[in-house]
């Protein structure tokens, strides 16, 4: 019989944010005990306040250099609906197909560079190779050089229309800064037409790479990766996917409408909670409550993302993606619980946007001047939401009359997977671990179970309340703990 020892992961690698693992292995060497912690402190919500609620698009953009779109979306939604103002047809077609624009160069962005290369090069490969480097040495130069100019390309489409490509300066309350001047259209149905071959070639690459491997096919399929909990996703008056516009749906564990909401209702549905030793905030259902990290339909946790995405979805709204979602049903059930599978899900995402994009570029009102109506009600409130890259996305914002912030509430993704991407790194490593046995290639396939939720830990740790919660301990050679001391968020300090 073995002493007690903990084992870190740290960093967890190939993701937005810093993050830790401790596994606790008892006596035995079996798994006791294994949880998330991310130790990053952010204060958004906070500094915010006292900002005239124009700077809101772009002060929230800055949250994540990874995803600044969706932010720079749900912010400026939220101005709408804070001053009560409705866009005009065009700049909702432009705003749509930005954000298209910016979904599938973040989709590729995690196919191939940050979940792929444990599915392209091996999840037990050696740590040097799983990296978009590895990738390339494995499917060959010309696909690395596709990657790259795709999202080259796409992001110059962000840029012609929102201004920058990394942080946008195109919405405004009532609409967007510029029109789409007619001799721009032929460049942005160009790249679109590109992003659709692409998308195909991805999903041509998964299912040649992944899906006829039948260890990958296994691995994703087994109960240490797969959870029976809520969905949440925007969708259609037809319940088809929208990243941009519609209500929220969430479906049960088994699939069934458990409910559906507006941006400005989401407080009856979600509901935040903080756990020890973390900054990161743990949403749930409040209609069904928290009952600990458990999953089923009892639970209130949910999950959002990919995944979420294509379970509270009954349909695409594009041909193709549509084609290619009845073949991920039918190859995985419905709805599919295996968080491996968001995977495959965001290709299918990434070719609905794709299309979407070329939708929307053969618009009409695409090249329409008109596109801002100037707000003229008094701001109170103010609700946006988006389906981010990772999930569902809404900013919340109160104000003065004078559209000065009073407060914010940000609910992005990685809140909403929190509570399940915990219990994800706690059944896979119970379930990879056994008796000290702990190749480096096993906690990479803990890394996986968190890397499946594309997880932006940067955007999930949000609030500042009072003095900044601290905890110190002193362990010695063994690992035991032998000391400790802790500050409280009152800024009261005790012994641990």
């Amino acid at each position: 019989m073995s002493e007690r020892r903990t084992i870190t992961i740290d960093p967890v690698t190939r993701l937005e944010g810093h993050a830790k693992v401790d596994i606790v292995l008892d006596e035995h060497g079996e798994v006791e005990r294994a949880w998330l912690q991310v130790p990053e402190f952010r204060g958004f919500e906070k500094f915010c306040e006292g900002r005239p609620a124009e700077d809101m698009p772009q002060l929230t953009s800055r949250i994540c250099g990874v995803c600044p779109t969706a932010h720079h979306m749900a912010a400026t939604k939220a101005l709408d609906s804070l001053f009560q103002v409705e866009p005009p047809a065009a700049a909702k077609i432009i705003r749509e197909l930005v954000y298209c624009a910016f979904l599938v160069e973040d989709h590729a962005l995690h196919i191939y560079f940050l979940g792929g290369p444990d599915f392209v090069v091996g999840p037990s490969a050696p740590k040097a190779e799983r990296n978009i480097l590895g990738v390339i040495a494995k499917v060959g130069i010309e696909v690395g050089r596709k990657v790259i100019e795709m999202r080259r390309k796409l992001r110059g489409v962000i840029a012609l229309a929102g201004g920058k490509a990394i942080h946008p300066v195109l919405g405004l309350p009532g609409g967007v800064a510029r029109s789409i001047q007619p001799n721009e259209r032929e460049q942005i149905h160009q790249v679109a037409t590109e992003a659709v071959d692409f998308a195909r070639f991805t999903l041509d690459t998964f299912d040649d790479l992944v899906l006829r491997n039948s260890e990958y096919v296994y691995l994703i399929r087994s109960a240490m990766f797969t959870h029976r909990t809520y969905y949440m996703g925007l969708v259609d008056d037809s319940n088809r996917l929208n990243f941009y516009d519609g209500s929220v749906r969430i479906v049960s564990p088994e699939g069934g409408e458990f409910g559906r909401f507006r941006a400005e209702q989401y407080r009856d549905y979600i509901a935040e909670r903080v756990e020890p030793g973390t900054y990161m905030k743990f949403c749930f259902l409040k209609p069904v409550g928290w009952l600990g990290f458990r999953e089923g339909a009892d639970s209130g946790i949910y999950c959002v993302a990919p995944l979420a995405r294509l379970n509270a979805a009954e349909s695409m709204a594009t041909p193709l993606a549509n084609e290619a979602h009845e073949k991920y049903l039918a190859t995985l059930g419905w709805p599919v619980h295996h968080a491996l599978a968001n995977h495959w899900a965001r290709a299918v995402e990434l070719l609905y946007a794709a299309e979407r994009m070329k939708e929307l570029a053969d618009a009409p009102e695409l090249t329409d001047p008109h596109v801002r109506n100037l707000p003229t009600a008094v701001p109170r409130e103010g609700f946006g939401i988006v389906e981010a890259p990772r999930g569902t996305l809404i900013h919340h914002y109160q104000s003065d009359e004078k559209g000065i912030i009073r407060k914010v509430n940000l609910i992005v993704a990685t809140q909403n997977n929190a509570a399940r991407i915990a219990m994800s790194v706690e059944k896979a490593a119970k379930g990879l671990i056994a008796r000290n046995h702990v190749p480096e290639g096993v906690l990479n396939q803990v890394e996986m179970a968190i890397r499946a939720y594309d997880p932006c830990f940067g955007c999930a740790t949000h609030a500042l309340t009072g003095s900044m919660p601290l905890l110190i301990r002193v362990r010695d050679s063994r690992g035991g703990i032998v000391t400790g001391i802790g500050r409280d968020a009152d800024g009261r300090v005790h012994q641990v």
